[in-house]
């Protein structure tokens, strides 16, 4: 298959299933224990309908939205996901300049295997950059300081991963960081050579933005470093804290109830994005599409809400911002697109999300963003 033959995510997931060793696609892929929720995100958007509106007259369609402080040509933004340079070489970078062409924010992720200042350097747009409130408050601060020097628009804290999920078809398949040859994923590597060759010669797979820290004999290298950062003792006076320390647009990740989006709002946060973290942490947890409603009636207009979990289609991403919220994020639909093809299977996955919503909101009888409202949407009996 080629990427001129990829009309939709099936087909970008189908190339990137042959392009990858089973352990690296997996861990993509994959979520935690029975992998329910993972399902549940995308199946929930079945549960709501669309309701178009006749004789509307668009004539032409503005996709552009204003969040986390910052103008973006479409609803939706690139959510920050770990070590792309597992999917491909062209790694994070590919994926900013992609952000760059489409005028979309990208959210890079602390555990990037590139580095803060030169993501910046090939994305001039709007970035977010996602981050923890590390045991090393130091690091912490280090990481928003870089992040203020090199033009970051927003900061995200992630508040979902007090420790890891189980995520079981890591343990199947052997995945480890960096990759490692086993005797049961042998054969997948042989089968993937020009991952294998580039896996070789294009730089490794290091978290550049924190491997710093790292002594050169510690025990585990840098992922163990990183897992051992995870504070489980965190509460809320600490995202206060961070939020101070940024100063700017700032958004809290892995939000999924009510209550907490208040306890967001009231320890400054600018938004929240309801999020399951793609169902990789606690499993048996609601779709975040399920979440909007019950969020929207409890903070009413105080927060931005950003829905990342299950979007695949420009109907998913419309049903979310017609029962309240303000964009999507996503993650896997890009990934599919970097591990099929690179930076330009990024670009086509985003100019497929494009040409969806473009096509979508003239069906259902709206020119602008703004027009889409509940009276658009309803549940399936």
């Amino acid at each position: 298959m080629k990427l001129s033959r990829c009309f939709t995510l099936a087909d970008f997931r189908k190339l990137a299933r042959r392009k990858l060793p089973d352990p690296v696609f997996h861990y993509m892929e994959g979520a935690a224990d029975d992998e329910w929720s993972l399902a549940n995100n995308q199946n929930a958007f079945g549960k709501y309908e669309l309701l178009p509106g006749a004789l509307r007259g668009v004539e032409t369609v503005d996709l552009s939205i204003t969040v986390l402080g910052t103008k973006m040509a479409m609803p939706v933004y690139l959510a920050p996901t770990g070590m792309s340079r597992l999917f491909h070489h062209d790694h994070e970078l590919g994926v900013a300049r992609a952000a760059q062409k489409f005028g979309l924010m990208y959210g890079v992720s602390t555990v990037a295997t590139a580095s803060i200042e030169d993501i910046a350097s090939v994305c001039t747009g709007p970035k977010l950059f996602q981050t923890y409130v590390l045991r090393d408050r130091g690091l912490t601060r280090e990481l928003v300081a870089r992040c203020k020097q090199a033009g970051y628009t927003a900061l995200c804290l992630t508040v979902d991963t007090p420790v890891a999920g189980n995520r079981e078809r890591d343990l199947v398949t052997g995945m480890a960081m960096p990759p490692k040859f086993t005797i049961t994923s042998l054969l997948s590597f042989v089968l993937s050579p020009a991952w294998v060759y580039h896996a070789i010669t294009s730089g490794g797979f290091d978290m550049v933005n924190i491997s710093h820290r790292v002594q050169g004999d510690q025990a585990g290298g840098v992922a163990k470093y990183i897992n051992d950062q995870f504070d489980r003792s965190l509460t809320w006076k600490d995202a206060e804290w961070l939020a101070a320390e940024w100063g700017g647009p700032f958004a809290i990740k892995g939000i999924m109830t009510p209550e907490d989006a208040i306890l967001a709002r009231d320890h400054g946060a600018s938004a929240v994005m309801i999020s399951n973290h793609g169902g990789r942490q606690l499993d048996c947890v609601p779709a975040p599409v399920d979440m909007i409603q019950p969020i929207r009636e409890a903070v009413g207009n105080d927060l931005e809400l950003i829905v990342e979990g299950g979007i695949r289609r420009g109907t998913d991403v419309l049903k979310a911002l017609a029962l309240g919220a303000d964009a999507c994020a996503f993650g896997r639909p890009y990934l599919y697109g970097l591990a099929a093809a690179g930076q330009a299977g990024v670009e086509r996955v985003l100019g497929l999300f494009r040409a969806e919503l473009d096509r979508d909101m003239t069906l259902l009888g709206c020119e602008k963003i703004s027009q889409l409202r509940p009276e658009f949407v309803q549940r399936t009996p």
